[in-house]
């Protein structure tokens, strides 16, 4: 008899009301006076959440694919701008093959991105331009080359002094395609280390070095946070663990698929995501 996860329902729901409230926020509800318009935040979280769960039962799907033993998706509620740390999934067993590797890895990344390019386009039919000093003191987004190129094509260039004051979302669409790119970096056990590490082996150590150092630099001259995602790097360790069949060779797809997802890499990366108007 299956047990029922309820440690996993109880996350989801919680995170699914923080992002409820954090889209709310957004919005300009005070959900201490009015509790009851916290389902305004309803386009923010569903959106959000969404890109989440895709991505994270990807990952789920491909692992039970290759017999490799994973948890249902834990999401990570929090007092933030957005309401939630992320989510993820652990690993109970080793992955077996390079081909298991690049399955497992790149599911949950080309899922979410998927998801995202569909909310940005979505949601950046709804967006406004609007004067840039009418937003003084606002959060202003990076833009990665997707993102750039979807708001000319749907939105055409803003003129000077205007920017674009994006769909709740929009704004959904914009953190899943970053998060989709803070996955994909080939370091260590994230997404794109295992895609890496598939494909070059011992090799990948050495970029996840390299890699480290750049976000260190990219701190201290575009964003302060890309410093403490070199630090959590080598806590979590940049060195993957060996698969059990290395000799099993990677066929013509996962190879493909690896070219793919270093792509979506490319074009989803922001170096300066945040800043201040």
């Amino acid at each position: 008899m299956r047990k029922i996860p309820y440690l996993h329902i109880a996350l989801f729901i919680v995170t699914f009301l923080t992002t409820l409230a954090a889209g709310a926020l957004q919005k300009g509800v005070n959900l201490f006076k009015e509790p009851g318009r916290i389902i305004e935040g309803l386009p923010f979280a569903g959106t959000l959440m969404t890109i989440l769960l895709c991505h994270e039962l990807s990952h789920y799907i491909a692992s039970k694919k290759h017999h490799t033993k994973a948890t249902l998706p834990y999401f990570i509620p929090a007092p933030s701008i957005i309401g939630t740390f992320g989510a993820f999934i652990k690993m109970k067993s080793p992955i077996i093959t390079r081909k298991a590797l690049i399955d497992i890895g790149a599911s949950g990344p080309i899922s979410g991105f998927i998801v995202s390019v569909i909310a940005c386009i979505v949601g950046l039919s709804m967006s406004e331009i609007v004067s840039v000093s009418s937003a003084e003191g606002a959060l202003s987004l990076g833009d990665s080359i997707l993102f750039s190129f979807l708001s000319r094509v749907i939105l055409e260039t803003a003129p000077d002094h205007y920017d674009i004051l994006l769909h709740p979302v929009a704004f959904a669409g914009w953190i899943g395609l970053f998060v989709t790119s803070l996955n994909l970096i080939p370091i260590g056990q994230l997404d794109g280390g295992h895609i890496a590490f598939a494909i070059l082996g011992e090799r990948h150590k050495y970029i996840s070095i390299v890699l480290v150092a750049i976000l260190g630099v990219l701190g201290i001259f575009y964003w302060e946070g890309w410093a403490l995602w070199a630090v959590l790097m080598l806590i979590l360790g940049i060195k993957h663990p060996p698969v059990l069949y290395w000799e099993v060779p990677l066929d013509p797809k996962r190879r493909f698929i690896g070219i793919f997802t270093f792509i979506i890499f490319i074009i989803t990366f922001i170096p300066s995501p945040f800043k201040l108007l």
